[in-house]
């Protein structure tokens, strides 16, 4: 793999948990990247979720010359469930709609990654009553997962 000096590779063993300081939560996938998002993007759709966008990085950047292990990701959500937490907590929106990163680590496991409910709480200081908003991500993704 080609890579700018600029450029460094962390090979660290994910947690599967939610880190405090990051927020973000590791789920081990047992598909390839792309069957892990068109599984989640069907999953999404299915419980009448808005797909915004999805993102494939290392095809960008295969168009622009560069390597880069298989990375995609997913943007969705509802405006009926988004819209009150945004109206609670203006700030939110930087972090709604809703995304879920798939990415091959260096040894070839693949991992869908989202930020924790509880995290965007407390970042975010969203009331308690509206988590049930978000927090059915967590579900989302470990289904797709499997």
């Amino acid at each position: 793999m080609k890579l700018f000096p600029w450029m460094r590779i962390a090979a660290s063993v994910i947690s599967p948990d939610a880190s405090s300081e990051t927020g973000l939560a590791n789920v081990a996938s047992d598909h390839p990247v792309p069957e892990t998002i068109d599984r989640l993007e069907s999953l999404a759709k299915s419980k009448g979720l808005t797909v915004f966008a999805r993102i494939d990085f290392s095809g960008d950047a295969a168009k622009a010359g560069l390597e880069m292990r298989p990375t995609q990701m997913l943007i969705f959500g509802s405006p009926k469930a988004g819209t009150p937490l945004m109206l609670a907590a203006p700030s939110i929106a930087i972090d709604l709609p809703l995304k879920a990163l798939a990415w091959q680590d260096a040894r070839g496991s693949v991992w869908l990654s989202y930020n924790s409910p509880n995290y965007l709480k407390r970042r975010h200081g969203v009331p308690e009553t509206l988590l049930p908003n978000i927090a059915g991500i967590k579900l989302l993704v470990e289904q797709a997962a499997r």
